[in-house]
């Protein structure tokens, strides 16, 4: 039983120190990596859906994401 829905999901994406790391706050451990910004966003995406195909192979809940999660900069002082 194969049944596809389009989800989506807020990523984030951190420039380490030689790479790019993105994972996606909704998904807990669902992490990847990339060269450049746009790497990591193309395996994320295959983490993503590796990840709820694994949740799914596992009979358990796919955790959807109703609204985008706020991220934001938040200056303060120290």
């Amino acid at each position: 039983y194969n049944c596809m829905q389009h989800l989506s999901y807020t990523i984030v994406i951190e420039q380490d120190e030689d790479a790019y790391h993105a994972f996606v706050p909704s998904l807990k451990g669902c992490h990847s990596c990339g060269d450049t910004p746009e790497e990591a966003r193309v395996n994320i995406r295959e983490a993503i859906e590796l990840y709820i195909e694994t949740l799914r192979d596992l009979g358990e809940e796919v955790p959807i994401e109703s609204e985008p999660i706020l991220i934001e900069r938040l200056a303060v002082e120290a």
